[in-house]
């Protein structure tokens, strides 16, 4: 069934809302849109905002994960970048790690090259496919409330899990987060007690 037409929850406020619950997380997000949502949730240290790296989201999350097995890890990105990376969840199925969680913002579309229809547009179902790859706790969302479900897999880090968060397609201000990759890694690096590098 196409997500179009479903149900859809405010990207900004959802963002907003699951980052208030997940105070202590370790936050990867995708290029674009997620990372201007979690950017205007506001800016934190252990957040880090990925710049031209499509379809790494998950594959970055998934080495976080495992480097930092006591740290719960949490994925924000978009549905286009997630098929592009799609293969990661295979990855994480087989290696299952506890403390990571990927809440993938559903709009439908390719919203950072022109609003074209993405997969999911045309009937993809990512909590399907995720549960096909061997991600048993994969599932949507379409209410303000999932933010609480998410946050929950968050922190209790009974991963790993996945959710499709069916949001609509509008196109919130953009909040731009620092773009300095040094500046972001150091202050990372930092956030998880580890040197400059």
């Amino acid at each position: 069934m196409s997500v179009a037409n479903e149900t859809r929850v405010d990207r900004r406020t959802f963002v907003a809302a699951l980052m208030q619950q997940v105070p202590e997380a370790l936050v990867i997000t995708g290029l674009g849109s997620p990372s201007y949502d979690a950017f205007a949730a506001g800016d934190r240290p252990a957040n880090f905002y990925l710049w031209g790296a499509m379809g790494g989201a998950a594959a970055m999350g998934l080495g976080l994960a495992l480097a930092q097995p006591e740290r719960s890890v949490l994925v924000i990105t978009g549905d286009g970048e997630q098929m592009m990376g799609v293969g990661a969840l295979a990855t994480i199925a087989v290696k299952q790690p506890r403390n990571l969680t990927i809440a993938v913002l559903d709009n439908g579309y390719f919203g950072e090259t022109g609003m074209q229809r993405s997969h999911t547009g045309h009937g993809a179902d990512l909590a399907a496919v995720a549960r096909g790859f061997g991600i048993g706790d994969a599932f949507r969302v379409d209410a303000l409330s999932g933010a609480a479900e998410i946050a929950q897999r968050v922190v209790s880090r009974a991963g790993p899990a996945l959710a499709q968060v069916l949001i609509g397609a509008d196109s919130p201000a953009r909040a731009m987060p620092p773009r300095d990759g040094v500046f972001l890694k150091n202050r990372f690096r930092a956030a998880l007690g580890l040197a400059p590098f």
